[in-house]
């Protein structure tokens, strides 16, 4: 991957003084070895009237797996030979980043002993990028670097090859920057925006990450229109730091609006007491919904179908009114980590008989489900593709038959208010779908007709005028005096489709 940087001067300011600047010297090509490959930085001219630095990343595809060990854009576990043919040896992207940062670390901070008025002042500036991963396209790289001083910014779309025109453009972009800056701003400014073009980082990203982004954004990214989508991508969606640095970077843009310094703002807590409110996570607003809809519904022995690790079992297992706790899951993985969270093997005689973890697929009726209070399908039948419904609504409604079930499910339509999930995508990528409210009660309804229950809807967080909560939940109900009778006839009519959903017998059950 390659870059440039051009200036002009004259005989008083000789361009030649960008090899001060950049502590590099023009008459020799140096190379600098990296975690992932060599970078080069020469000089193509240098001149009193124009001078151009070149860096020129070379990468080691072969490398950049081994330490990476599968991380990043084409590492994923299913796609092998994509860790080894793909864009990163030719594309800008973080890999170039962290070359800029070592190579130019001294230039990015500013300093330059020799020459510190020209370190400080703006300086006519050309940066070339050949090719730029663009996710957003070229209007998104105007976005981004428009507001931060150049005179020119030109994001010309590549074609996905020259000889088929009628193939479009690829989402790669050339990119030319003009203008007059100060050399560490233009720097610092591409440390951060060349990942977030590309929406991808080869290496993991740690909390120090969030102070990376501060220290190179300082002077700009607070202000920038484009703040929250450039903070989310260069933290790689990690909700956490994406609000920490979200908050520090308002405190940053308070204190510039009234000419005072940061910690003059924030100031209002006091630091020997901790009274920060922070927003309950929508995973715990869901325990609590379901657990007030079990007290409501006054179940004590209770089935958690698709507990996963064993979060909900765990909070039910913190109240004495559930006497009988059952997890079913079909990952083995899941309920050994399951039993360690709960921690079955310390745990007292009395409590360990209030829980019992089974290994199970909801496709399947399982005489061991029959009898019990309540059932919780968690998130759980986003998972499953839409023609197993079916035996899943059979095995829970029409063989197992609780008394009451609760079926909690993303809101899809709740997803435009996550600022950093990409249009078109779901929550997770495990997910075969994600229903409308209107999709979901048809669902629900269609079921509870289909069995003998009846259902009730609530939302679970915030429930958004507009769009709804972002999980709904829908609360069933058997009505006894149609139990029977509909048992038998759903038994009728669906014995053909259940064939393949008889019950495993051999399924295992864990324990400590």
């Amino acid at each position: 991957m390659f870059l440039t940087i051009s200036t002009i001067g004259n005989s008083e300011r000789p361009a030649t003084d960008l090899g001060f600047l950049l502590h590099k010297h023009p008459e020799r090509a140096q190379a600098f070895s990296t975690s992932h490959g060599t970078a080069h930085v020469l000089y193509p001219e240098a001149s009193t009237e124009r001078c151009t630095a070149a860096l020129l990343l070379e990468v080691d595809p072969v490398a950049l797996v081994r330490r990476g060990k599968g991380k990043g854009r084409g590492g994923a576990p299913d796609s092998a030979l994509a860790q080894y043919v793909n864009d990163r040896p030719y594309a800008a992207s973080s890999l170039l980043a962290v070359a800029l940062a070592k190579v130019f670390k001294t230039a990015l901070h500013g300093v330059c002993q020799a020459m510190p008025e020209r370190a400080a002042a703006p300086l006519p500036l050309r940066i070339e990028v050949p090719a730029l991963p663009a996710r957003g396209g070229a209007d998104l790289v105007r976005a981004l670097f428009g507001p931060l001083g150049w005179a020119t910014v030109e994001a010309e779309p590549i074609v996905l090859d020259g000889e088929f025109p009628e193939w479009g453009d690829s989402r790669y972009v050339r990119l030319v920057l003009e203008g007059e800056l100060r050399l560490a701003d233009a720097l610092n400014q591409l440390y951060v925006l060349l990942p977030v073009l590309d929406d991808a980082k080869h290496y993991w990203v740690a909390p120090d990450e969030v102070d990376k982004l501060l220290r190179a954004g300082d002077g700009w990214l607070a202000g920038h229109p484009e703040r929250k989508l450039i903070t989310a991508r260069y933290l790689s969606r990690r909700w956490g730091l994406t609000r920490e640095a979200t908050e520090r970077l308002e405190l940053v843009r308070l204190a510039e609006a009234e000419g005072l310094d940061v910690e003059d703002v924030d100031n209002a807590v006091d630091e020997s007491s901790d009274t920060e409110e922070r927003p309950v996570p929508l995973a715990e607003q869901r325990r609590e919904a379901i657990l007030a809809a079990l007290h409501t519904a006054g179940a004590a022995r209770v089935l958690d179908l698709g507990c996963g690790q064993g979060q909900l079992v765990q909070a039910l297992l913190k109240d004495v009114r559930f006497t009988e706790i059952v997890g079913v899951d079909v990952s083995v993985r899941a309920l050994t980590v399951a039993a360690r969270r709960l921690r079955l093997d310390r745990m007292g005689e009395r409590q360990a008989a209030r829980v019992t973890l089974l290994q199970g697929s909801l496709a399947y009726t399982d005489k061991r489900l029959a009898g019990y209070d309540a059932a919780v399908l968690s998130e759980v039948i986003e998972h499953l593709d839409l023609p197993r419904l079916p035996a899943l609504a059979y095995a829970v409604f029409g063989a197992a038959r609780p008394r009451t079930v609760l079926v909690t499910t993303p809101n899809v339509e709740y997803n435009v208010r996550w600022e950093s999930l990409p249009a078109g995508h779901v929550r997770h990528g495990d997910h075969r779908f994600e229903w409308t409210r209107e999709e979901f009660r048809g669902w629900a309804v269609g079921v509870a007709g289909q069995y003998g229950y009846g259902v009730e809807f609530a939302p679970v967080g915030p429930d958004d005028p507009e769009v709804g909560p972002p999980t709904q939940m829908a609360v069933f109900t058997r009505t006894e005096t149609t139990a029977e009778t509909t048992a038998e006839a759903t038994a009728e009519t669906t014995a053909e489709a259940t064939a393949e959903t008889t019950t495993d017998e051999t399924l295992k059950e864990v324990t400590a």
